[in-house]
């Protein structure tokens, strides 16, 4: 919306008449003379000729009209847009999450998403839980998925989101197929493939292996989760993976000592509200739209 003298300036511009101008903005004639006034006395030009059958654009009038007419194009493209951000009509969501999240639990949810705002434009990106929450931070990410805990400086806000466990499997041909649950002490000296060194995942395994004692042949590494369960397929190791990347009864739990349990939390800026978009797709969540497991 265009300030008072702007407005005043474009009705003189549209009437040719200062009392047709008042008429039309609901103002008395003197308030409007006013508002002419001040405006060329900023501007310091004369933007209309005072004539006996009313006002004439001056050249510079005419010219200053075509600026305001298309400033007020814009500001009413501004109000469109900013309507539509509200309606989610347009806009974008960006997320990031590991592997287990980006590969298994927001697929679903993201479809249901842009089926009910088709207009919002997604993007989703795969990092590990310490890059998502400076991605989060520094604002490049609307909402993240990390494991906790997650070492960072503050100005984050993390909310549980779902508990999971790192499963084992194994080659068809393993020791300890056709188990439903596993000694830490049975993985002494055997081929592993695992996650990338220096991951959320990755250290909560090696914790594991550490507190029970056991050491492990390091096979090969690898980032996807995918990857790693066809790795296993191929025999060339045991591994652990998410329960969610599994079906049911496919994995291994340990049946003593500690196991691998995880909290996964949705990541958001604790110094500012969440976009639009990004409040419909937290709501979402809270829905319980989340993979049944």
């Amino acid at each position: 919306m265009l300030n008072p003298t702007l407005t005043a300036f474009l009705a003189i511009a549209r009437e040719g008449h200062l009392t047709r101008a008042a008429r039309s903005l609901h103002l008395t004639q003197p308030a409007v003379s006013a508002q002419l006034r001040k405006l060329e006395d900023e501007l310091d030009t004369r933007l209309f000729h005072r004539t006996s059958k009313g006002m004439v654009l001056t050249e510079e009038g005419a010219l200053y009209r075509r600026h305001v007419e298309q400033a007020a194009l814009w500001l009413d493209d501004g109000r469109r847009a900013l309507a539509g951000l509200g309606d989610l009509s347009h806009g974008s969501l960006s997320v990031g999450a590991g592997a287990t999240a980006t590969t298994y639990l927001l697929p679903p949810l993201l479809r249901t998403y842009h089926q009910r705002w088709p207009g919002i434009r997604l993007q989703l990106r795969e990092q590990g839980s310490a890059s998502v929450a400076e991605a989060v931070r520094d604002g490049s990410l609307d909402i993240g998925v990390a494991t906790l805990p997650v070492a960072e400086d503050g100005g984050l806000r993390f909310v549980p989101w779902r508990e999971d466990e790192l499963q084992l499997i194994i080659p068809e041909d393993h020791a300890l197929a056709g188990r439903k649950r596993f000694a830490w002490s049975a993985l002494e000296g055997q081929p592993m493939v695992m996650f990338e060194a220096d991951t959320a995942v990755r250290r909560l395994i090696d914790r594991a292996l550490e507190d029970a004692g056991v050491s492990v042949q390091l096979a090969m590494e690898l980032r996807s989760i995918e990857s790693i369960k066809q790795m296993v397929a191929q025999g060339i190791g045991a591994a652990f993976v998410s329960r969610f990347a599994l079906r049911p009864g496919q994995g291994l739990s340990p049946s003593s000592g500690r196991s691998l349990q995880r909290q996964l939390a949705l990541c958001t800026r604790a110094d500012r509200e969440p976009s639009a978009a990004a409040k419909a797709f937290l709501d979402l969540l809270s829905e319980g739209g989340t993979p049944k497991g």
